[in-house]
């Protein structure tokens, strides 16, 4: 069985972090979105669910962090090259998001991160023993 992620995440404007993620060049998925959430595809079996704070609240009995002053959770998508690394943070920070560190090159990968509009961390790296 192939197991299918699903991130869910806080979002404190729902259609601004759904458009954020869209002008990234992400899919959306309409049948597992509504008015307090919105399903965004990473991938074929990976899904980012933005969810409004009373939605996300719904699913847990603690407070969501604030994720402009506690990381929550570093979440880490692999890209096809290193070009493509620069150019999803390019398009993040056009978008409204915030670089997260500087890139770093460590040979047999090379990773840069930004931040999206409620401050979750999105590392992207590219291993080029993983394009074998």
């Amino acid at each position: 069985m192939n197991r299918k992620l699903f991130i869910n995440l806080a979002a404190s404007d729902l259609k601004a972090s759904t458009d954020f993620f869209l002008q990234l060049g992400f899919g959306f998925h309409p049948q597992f979105s509504d008015d307090t959430a919105s399903c965004i595809v990473l991938s074929n079996d990976l899904y980012l669910m933005l969810l409004t704070k009373v939605k996300f609240a719904s699913f847990s009995p603690h407070p969501p962090a604030n994720s402009h002053q506690q990381t929550e959770v570093l979440n880490c998508l692999s890209c096809h090259s290193k070009a493509e690394v620069d150019e999803l943070v390019e398009k993040a920070v056009k978008a409204g998001g915030k670089t997260y560190n500087q890139p770093q090159d460590h040979g047999v990968m090379y990773a840069h991160a930004f931040q999206d509009l409620d401050g979750h961390v999105w590392e992207l790296v590219y291993m080029q023993m993983l394009q074998a």
